[in-house]
């Protein structure tokens, strides 16, 4: 278990006794990252905020069915895209519009797409046009540098189907770039084998 592991099972053991202090420093851990993936999975940075909140309002109530052999980070990153999955439902999103001119400005020394793709508008636009479960593992592996094994166990779903859908969506990425040049990162062919990103040391989730 790592040190941040470590920390957030005894925060929640905090919180569940009756520490709401444990539970705010909780929330201040995870924020950034829980933020980022709403923000790429909705395209829209109030709804992202909202539903980062509405995240966090479901740990809140729902934290004793955390259990601590699992890694608190990977059962709340399952929280935040069932919350993401639930508003794309509620509003039937389809295409979002671009977010705000000179957000995340275009990195010049970036050389492959999806290295720069948090801070590019034409990757934040093209992820919006490729079906959820393919935006949802590149958001988790590429964007927030997840590896592999943790992708699945939060997508609820096997390691095989995860590098798959990374395969295909970062080739309709590239497709829709005009940049067709294959897979950069971690090397996925279309047999699904893999050279994944450093593991995370993240064990298999709880129920939400």
């Amino acid at each position: 278990m790592t040190h941040r592991a470590a920390e957030d099972v005894d925060l929640i053991g905090r919180y569940l006794r009756g520490d709401l202090a444990a539970f705010d420093e909780l929330m201040r851990a995870h924020e950034n990252r829980v933020f980022g993936i709403c923000l790429r999975m909705l395209r829209d940075r109030e709804a992202a905020l909202d539903v980062a909140q509405e995240t966090f309002l479901t740990v809140f109530r729902k934290a004793d069915r955390y259990r601590a052999e699992a890694a608190f980070s990977t059962w709340l990153y399952r929280v935040t895209m069932n919350a993401c999955y639930d508003y794309l439902r509620r509003t039937k999103r389809r295409r979002a519009d671009s977010l705000p001119e000179g957000h995340d400005p275009a990195d010049p020394r970036a050389q492959d797409p999806l290295e720069s793709a948090e801070i590019r508008p034409d990757i934040e636009a093209a992820l919006d046009q490729i079906p959820e479960e393919f935006r949802s593992a590149v958001v988790l592996v590429d964007l927030q540098g997840l590896a592999i094994d943790q992708t699945a166990e939060i997508l609820g779903v096997p390691s095989g189907t995860v590098k798959s859908r990374v395969f295909r969506g970062r080739r309709l990425l590239a497709e829709i770039l005009g940049n067709h040049k294959g897979p950069p990162r971690h090397h996925i062919d279309e047999h699904n084998e893999a050279s994944p990103p450093a593991p995370h040391d993240q064990p298999e989730p709880g129920n939400v």
